[in-house]
Formats: structure tokens, sequence, C-alpha cells
């Protein structure tokens, strides 16, 4: 492939970011918002396309648990790019104040509002019981859920006679997006016509099924007349393969913790990561971050125009895990200048 060719498929798709609001040791939730806000304001000053955050409980590396806050805090805070979730764990919520909610995020930042949802509790059970009380269903509900939201901003998508209003909320555009490691809100997505976002930056085994599921199941609707799936993969840039490797170790050192059931805020880089873990724990954090793209400038770039060949994404979601801020907005930075995002801004 020349390198026109590739320059024109990196320029010619959305770029844009996950952001899980960062609490690294030594750091306090304050401090996570305030990067938040300053990524994001380079984000949409170096051109990417939307700034999703995601709802997490009960995580000591996570600041972004009521997420609709964070949303408002950081739309507030930018003038053009896309705002939203990615996403909103329905099955944690009525889904009239998910509707009140992104109604009043839309009515202050009109045409800006994202709404991903996704069916996981996005935490461990015992938080799940807090937070819902209820566990019976275990997410099977959700179609019926995401039904209900729906007729809450469109009353013409409900059953029946609509008695309870969203109000701010009923008569908004507000995109709605599911979202997905599997094929379950793959195959719904493809049914209902809706955008789908994969997050194969923790489930990359399981991405171009998801991906071809919803394509094949996709149906037309008044949201869109042809499948959109957007690609959420972790992306650490730096000026060489050697300190992206060690930037790397902070996600590594992350799902490490995961699979040791062991919650922490976001560490810092090391420079071996043998001497962390065992055979059996390195290869249960190398299959959930397969689809990770680390290293230079080049080699990002190459990497980055494999994913796009295999996956034939509509939009990329980079998500960054760096301990160091500083770092992280270089690892952006790196990004929108191979995806030609700020020469597309100017």
């Amino acid at each position: 492939m020349s390198a026109n060719k590739q320059s024109k498929q990196l320029r010619d798709i959305p770029f844009s970011v996950l952001d899980l609001s960062p609490i690294v040791v030594g750091g306090t939730p304050a401090d996570a918002f305030r990067n938040t806000l300053d990524l994001a304001q380079h984000a949409e000053k170096w051109g990417y396309h939307r700034y999703w955050l995601a709802e997490h409980h009960n995580m000591p590396s996570i600041a972004s648990s009521a997420t609709s806050v964070v949303i408002g805090h950081v739309a507030a805070g930018t003038s053009k790019i896309r705002v939203g979730s990615g996403g909103i764990m329905l099955p944690n919520h009525a889904p009239l104040v998910i509707a009140e909610q992104f109604g009043t995020l839309e009515s202050l930042f009109p045409g800006r509002i994202d709404l991903g949802l996704g069916r996981a509790p996005g935490t461990d059970q015992m938080t799940a019981h807090a937070l819902r009380r209820d566990l019976k269903s275990h997410g099977e509900d959700f179609p019926q859920e995401l039904a209900e939201l729906r007729a809450y901003f469109d009353p013409s998508l409900a059953s029946g006679k609509m008695y309870v209003k969203a109000v701010p909320g009923e008569g908004l555009n507000i995109p709605i997006w599911l979202l997905g490691s599997s094929g379950f809100s793959a195959q719904l997505a493809g049914q209902l016509g809706l955008p789908f976002a994969f997050a194969s930056h923790f489930s990359p085994n399981y991405t171009l099924p998801a991906l071809d599921l919803y394509r094949r199941s996709f149906r037309p609707s008044k949201t869109l007349d042809k499948p959109y799936a957007m690609v959420a993969v972790n992306v650490i840039a730096a000026d060489t393969d050697e300190e992206a490797k060690r930037l790397f170790t902070t996600i590594q050192q992350q799902f490490l913790n995961l699979v040791r059931n062991r919650y922490v805020p976001l560490q810092p880089p090391v420079e071996n990561m043998d001497r962390l873990w065992n055979d059996y724990e390195k290869e249960a954090v190398e299959q959930q971050l397969g689809s990770s793209i680390v290293g230079s400038s080049e080699t990002v770039k190459e990497k980055l125009q494999t994913f796009l060949d295999d996956t034939k994404a509509d939009e990329i979601m980079v998500v960054s895990q760096i301990f160091d801020h500083q770092a992280r907005l270089r690892s952006y930075d790196i990004v929108a200048d191979i995806a030609h995002l700020k020469e597309k801004n100017a």
C-alpha cells in the first residue's frame, strides 16, 4: 500500500477519545477531573470528533462514576467537540432518569451530546447490588429498558400511550449508541438500526465477529440508512518504540490487578513486567490487550492502518491510559498528527 493511500484512509475517518478520568497513585479525583478537561480541550483543538466518558463504580483508578456530571463539566469547558458516554450502564438506572439527565445535557449543550449505552453493571457484583438492589435480570431486560428510554425521547416509538414524560428530554434528538464487547449488543444495534461501538480495547478476540454480526443484522432506520461502527482501541504513542512500551506497562499493570481482583489507583510504568506477573497472568493480560497499538509515530501509523484494514471501522475511539498526564497528551497529539486531524480542523 502506498503512503498516499495510507494517509488518505487515516485522514478520512473520524478519530475520537475515550477517557476513564484516571486516578493515579498519589493523585485525587479532583486531579483526574482537571486532567480530563485539559485533555478534552486539547482534543478539541487537535481535531478529535467526540470525547466520551465511561461509567464504572467502586474503582479507585476511575473517577467518572457520575458520568453525566462529568460530561457536563467537559461540555462546559469546550465549545464544539461532541461529548458523551461510553457508556452509561443502563441496568444501573431507571430509563426515565437517564432520559432526563441527557435531556438536560442536550438542552444545555445543543447538538453536542451522545448517549452511549451498555448493559453490564460496570463494576463488581456487590457494588451492583448497591446500585440496583436487584440482579435477577442479569441485563436480559436491556432491550426493554432501551425501548422505554428511546420512547421518552420519541413517544412515537412507544408500544402504547406514554403517561410519563421526560422533561427535559422529550422531542430532543440525542444520538443513541449501543456499546458491546460481545455479540448481544452488536445484533441488537443492527436490528434497531443504531450506531454501534465495540470495546476492542479489552475484548480484541470478539472484535471482528461482533462487527460482522452487527453489519449482517443491520436494518435501516430513521437513525441510520447503513451501519456505522466505531471501534475503541488502546493506543500508546511516544517519541520512540521503547518509551511507548514503557508507558504501556501502566495499562498492563491495570489489567494484571483486575486479574488479581486488586483494585488500586493507576500505577506508574515499570521497566520489566516479568518481575510482576507469572506466565498465566501474562497470558491473561496479553489476551485482553491483544489489539493494543504501541510505539513511535511510524509504528503506530502502520499498526493503525492494519487495524483499519481488518475492522473497516467507520470511526476509531482512542483509549490511552497513561500515568503521566503530559505523556498522555503527547500520545494523543501524535495520533492527531498521524490521522491528519489538525489539517482537517484548520
